[in-house]
């Protein structure tokens, strides 16, 4: 007996993830990191900080059968630049344009400003998800693109990516993982001596003569939120020269994630001084954004990991991913943990030189994790 044809199946480029239903999109995808959420990626639409004059433009990559049922998606933007992505393509970019090719627009599979590993294939079937990476190929070939990237790909699928032939990437990032404690202080009875006392005596001089409030859902009042993107814009201007969120990104995010998030702030009587924002997943605190307007020795450390800590201990959660790079996370407790990217270059010589650098790049990473693993800040076994 012949076997049937396999359904049909038709393949889109969006315009926007706040045009597609809520309840279609969040059904490809398990719910646990709020990143390829639709209120997370619709509210960056409908605040302006992706779309037209942003360098980002919604182009989600679609699956679709028959009757216009939304079988899988992947969150994807056409890209005039490289801001904001945490995986550094600049020097390709630059390697392109000397050749006399255009690297812009390229195709970035991504949950902007978020260097967060998550799902990019939103596809409860195996061969959708492979169907969506066929896509992105489709739209790089037919518009003349250079290059289609997804950044910070979960682990468990990048083995499609590397089926389907794209170059592979590794980076670093800094995670705390929870042992099962019950405190702050059973965590700190893992570390050496020394590493103890400092972070203790680093928790104490952050917090003197301060006020620390942690705030989630309906307690994050509008002036918390005005406090929180003060603080932003202050970190924003200083290590990318403006902000990435507008300002009415913070309030959607407060009417539509509050109960997603917990605000750390630090006051000095009435007056907020500094604050971190973490995001709350299945079983992961994520680190988002500080801030501060006053330099206080350590508190940065303070509201956005030791605190951290605590809220995840608190909460039985398995993780802190404080975000990218930050090598002074490891003697913190944050551990290293490989974060990985896929990319598919158009253009054959380009690609094998891209693939030459990331060998390189691997070979070195590698020296460097080795590194890392070997200078953690716990007790060694007896």
């Amino acid at each position: 007996m012949a076997e049937a044809d396999p359904p049909a199946r038709s393949i889109s480029l969006g315009t926007g993830v706040d045009a597609i239903d809520a309840a279609a999109w969040d059904g490809l995808h398990d719910g646990g990191n709020p990143f390829v959420g639709h209120a997370f990626l619709s509210l960056l639409e409908r605040s302006n900080s992706v779309g037209p004059g942003t360098g980002w433009q919604a182009a989600p990559l679609l699956v679709e059968d028959e009757a216009g049922t939304l079988l899988a998606a992947a969150p994807a933007y056409l890209k005039t630049h490289s801001q904001g992505e945490y995986v550094f393509d600049h020097a390709w970019a630059d390697a392109w344009a000397r050749a006399g090719g255009d690297y812009y627009p390229k195709l970035q599979i991504a949950a902007p400003f978020t260097p967060v590993p998550g799902p990019r294939l939103l596809a409860p079937d195996r061969d959708d998800a492979a169907l969506l990476i066929r896509a992105a190929e489709a739209v790089v070939r037919q518009n003349g693109l250079s290059s289609a990237h997804a950044t910070f790909v979960a682990p468990d699928q990048m083995g499609l990516f590397e089926d389907a032939g794209w170059l592979v990437r590794r980076d670093i990032q800094f995670h705390f993982a929870n042992a099962g404690y019950a405190s702050f202080d059973d965590f700190l009875a893992t570390l050496t001596s020394a590493k103890r006392k400092q972070l203790r005596k680093e928790r104490a001089r952050a917090v003197e003569g301060l006020r620390i409030e942690d705030l989630t859902g309906a307690a994050i009042r509008p002036e918390h939120w005005d406090a929180m993107w003060l603080f932003y814009q202050d970190t924003g201007a200083r290590k990318w020269g403006q902000p990435y969120l507008t300002r009415e990104a913070f309030d959607l995010m407060g009417a539509t994630m509050a109960d997603d998030i917990i605000l750390v702030l630090a006051y000095d009587g009435d007056r907020p001084l500094a604050g971190a924002m973490h995001f709350i997943g299945a079983d992961t605190l994520y680190g988002r954004y500080w801030g501060c307007l006053t330099d206080i020795p350590y508190l940065h450390f303070e509201l956005c990991y030791y605190r951290a800590i605590d809220i995840a201990i608190a909460r039985g959660l398995a993780r802190v991913e404080a975000g990218a790079q930050g090598g002074h996370k490891l003697a913190r407790g944050y551990g290293p943990v490989a974060t990985w990217s896929a990319h598919f270059i158009a253009d054959p010589g380009f690609r094998r030189a891209v693939a030459d650098y990331l060998e390189q790049e691997r070979r070195a990473e590698e020296a460097e994790m080795d590194w890392l693993e070997g200078h953690m800040p716990f007790r060694r076994a007896d």
